[in-house]
């Protein structure tokens, strides 16, 4: 072929691509905007999960502000959000449309055929060992780390713990606080998990903690509540509420151990959704880019690369993820913890 036709051969391949791209493009943009239009006919998305309100409100605001679309938010700890789902499910009568979640209970409700399958485009902005094989749950989001918190009115730079063990020495005992593992999923899964930490003896690191005898709550928030009004000194909950509650003057501040664990979070559609336009554009929204700004800023530990929270020495915090527990698995453990933690 002579050079002039391979270049005229070539052009005409170029355009076509350009072309195909453009059309796609469209199409695109049209599926996006039937979405947006589609949302806004139903009014409103309906979310049920275990983040915190002050943070919901900063993405609620601008979700709303975006489309036009109002939320409604109900807010629980994760035992709570999974049994009102649940609950809800029997009963054939789904009010959620999103539920959002730690992983542990977000893959109970995903057993149970709770949700619907939908990949969301900003799904394809996360790393593949992240995502849902199932296309039923988000990525993995977020991380919630679980670690020691203090206050610092009470609790001197001295005197603050370096390791979780020196939580357990004497000067400290019933001056502690933390969700009692026997009642709280996502604790009872955090105790479980000292074998990363501990290795072959962490079952008795258990037993010293159970021994100790802290100041046992419900969930994290009542944890971090008791830290901040002083009835305790330090105890367990999650390393972001140093950001959520510290940025409003409370006396917070976390203890720069070694290792911590994680727990991952998901969101997902109810297979049932009232408003399932709704809901599939605010999972959108919460995970694309804008989200994780929005939950960066809130004092998350969003799993976007570069993105970390307005935390002293957040970047150099090391976590280990949390492997989790079957409904079978927790119950059983649960009953254990009840042996352990509540023989008083």
């Amino acid at each position: 072929m002579k050079t002039w036709a391979k270049k005229v051969l070539s052009g005409a391949m170029h355009a076509a691509v350009w072309a195909a791209c453009g059309a796609l493009l469209v199409t695109g943009s049209a599926a996006a905007q039937s979405k947006v239009d589609a949302a806004k006919k139903e009014g409103k998305v309906v979310v049920y999960g275990s983040i915190e309100s002050t943070i919901m409100r900063a993405i609620e605001k601008a979700f709303t502000q975006k489309y036009g679309v109002d939320v409604e938010f109900f807010r629980a700890s994760s035992n709570k959000t999974l049994d009102r789902v649940l609950t809800e499910a029997r009963a054939n009568r789904t009010m959620s449309d999103v539920v959002l979640t730690n992983h542990g209970p977000m893959l109970l409700m995903k057993r149970d055929h709770l949700f619907a399958k939908y990949v969301s485009p900003e799904a394809a902005n996360f790393p593949d060992d992240l995502k849902d094989p199932d296309g039923m749950l988000s990525p993995i989001y977020r991380r919630v780390i679980v670690g020691v918190l203090y206050n610092t009115n009470l609790v001197k730079p001295d005197d603050v713990p370096k390791t979780f063990e020196e939580l357990l020495t004497p000067k400290w005992k019933g001056k502690w606080v933390m969700p009692d593992p026997s009642r709280h999923f996502t604790t009872g899964v955090w105790v479980h998990n000292f074998d990363k930490l501990y290795g072959k003896n962490w079952m008795s690191m258990v037993r010293r903690v159970a021994a100790d005898k802290p100041i046992l709550v419900e969930s994290f928030l009542p944890s971090v509540q008791r830290i901040i009004s002083g009835e305790a000194l330090a105890g367990i909950t999650y390393v972001k509420y140093v950001r959520v509650f510290g940025k409003d003057g409370a006396p917070l501040d976390y203890a720069r151990l070694p290792v911590m664990l994680a727990d991952g979070h998901n969101v997902a559609v109810q297979a049932k959704a009232p408003h399932p336009n709704a809901a599939r554009l605010f999972e959108d929204f919460f995970i694309s880019p804008e989200g994780m700004k929005i939950l960066a800023a809130q004092g998350e530990f969003v799993t976007a690369k570069g993105l970390y929270p307005p935390i002293k020495d957040a970047d150099k915090i090391k976590a280990k993820m949390m492997d989790e527990m079957t409904r079978t698995e927790y119950k059983k453990w649960a009953a254990e913890m009840r042996k352990l933690f509540l023989a008083r």
